[in-house]
């Protein structure tokens, strides 16, 4: 039986919208409401929040202790190598990366990923390329010796900044799969679930407060269907829809399209 790691990366420094996992959504920090939801899934295995050494992560820190959360600091910018040694520091045989601006991210697509990955020979697996999904249920799954390899061998900066991007764009190297939402649907670029702006905390503090605790593990359907019936919570972030890191390496990504990201 393999041992899974769960990794959520996490830091107060956002530049757009700093603290942004401290901020409180009905009386929780963000970073512990996301976390409830991955503990929700059945398959996560053990769970590390990965921060950085800096002083201003003391408190999440803090957060993690205060709750018995397994939390592991390290490097600020090169955050392969704090899924890296995250992995090696609870001796994984395989890292699921989850970042903490998910606090929407749906148990049971945290489920579905890795039972695909469990079901196959695959060395990395993810619902991000393509993406179908909305943004802010990511999630990423790997063979511990895969996440070595690109440790050892990713050199360009947003390969260390990203984690993954060696893996996915190296396909000759690594035996890779995707898990897609399915009949033909994609919400990747119309639905934002994910936090970077203050909208979005907006966004995802009215879905809470509509719909927990009534549904206290509410997932994607509940969420879509509230949209539908509450078109005007979409508007909140609305035009950040599709807006994400990749736009910035559009040029050095080769497995990237410009369809698959948007400028403000």
């Amino acid at each position: 039986m393999k041992k899974i790691v769960t990794v959520i990366q996490a830091r107060t420094g956002s530049s757009r919208l700093p603290g942004k996992v401290t901020k409180e959504i009905l009386g929780r920090s963000l970073l512990i409401r996301m976390v409830e939801r991955v503990q929700a899934s059945v398959l996560r295995g053990c769970i590390v929040v990965a921060t950085t050494r800096e002083a201003e992560d003391d408190v999440i820190e803090s957060i993690c202790k205060d709750n018995r959360i397994l939390c592991y600091r390290g490097s600020s910018f090169d955050l392969l190598d704090r899924h890296y040694q995250a992995g090696k520091w609870q001796e994984a045989d395989a890292i699921v990366k989850i970042p903490s601006d998910c606090p929407l991210i749906d148990p049971l697509v945290i489920d579905k990923v890795l039972q695909y990955y469990l079901d196959n020979n695959y060395d990395y697996v993810s619902n991000l390329h393509p993406a179908t999904y909305p943004d802010g249920n990511d999630v990423e799954v790997m063979d511990f010796k895969t996440l070595e390899t690109a440790w050892k061998e990713a050199d360009k900066d947003f390969e260390r900044e990203h984690t993954t991007p060696y893996l996915w764009e190296h396909p000759e190297k690594f035996n890779i799969g995707n898990v897609e939402w399915g009949s033909g649907l994609d919400y990747s670029m119309s639905h934002r679930f994910t936090i970077d702006y203050a909208g979005d905390f907006v966004f995802i503090k009215t879905i809470y407060e509509s719909l927990y605790p009534a549904k206290h593990n509410f997932g994607l359907q509940d969420i879509l269907e509230l949209l539908r019936t509450q078109p005007e919570i979409a508007l909140i972030n609305e035009k950040y829809a599709g807006v994400n890191w990749y736009r910035n390496h559009i040029n050095e990504l080769k497995t990237v399209s410009a369809a698959q990201t948007k400028q403000l």
